[in-house]
């Protein structure tokens, strides 16, 4: 089971993108859905966590820039990240935490870059 993430790309600081990441409906009802990053050099990190309920969850280092929504119908979560900063540059990778097997399931990672 793979995750199919998109929307990455280079953008300027202050710029804005929009993550998108889709999963199996098997796996989206019953998953906390997120995204995390890893820097080159760096560990992978938590970005956001939103619960099946619409409880979301933000690193400090985001929090009132990025937004994490999910769409049930679709079964799809997105990262809309606004006012970018170079520090932001890293892989993304979308996350579905199955909460009755505890599994971790992974999209393939879509690459952000903010640099002027």
């Amino acid at each position: 089971v793979q995750l199919q993430a998109s929307g990455g790309g280079m953008v300027q600081p202050g710029g804005f993108l929009r993550l998108s990441c889709a999963a199996p409906g098997s796996i989206f009802s019953v998953s906390v859905m997120g995204w995390y990053r890893q820097a080159p050099g760096k560990q992978r990190e938590l970005v956001a966590t939103m619960s099946r309920g619409g409880n979301s969850n933000y690193a400090d280092s985001v929090k009132g820039r990025f937004t994490i929504s999910r769409d049930s119908a679709k079964n799809t979560v997105d990262l809309q990240m606004n006012s970018l900063k170079p520090e932001d540059t890293a892989l993304y990778y979308c996350n579905a935490k199955h909460l009755i097997s505890d599994r971790n399931y992974w999209g393939q990672g879509t690459q952000v870059t903010v640099s002027s």
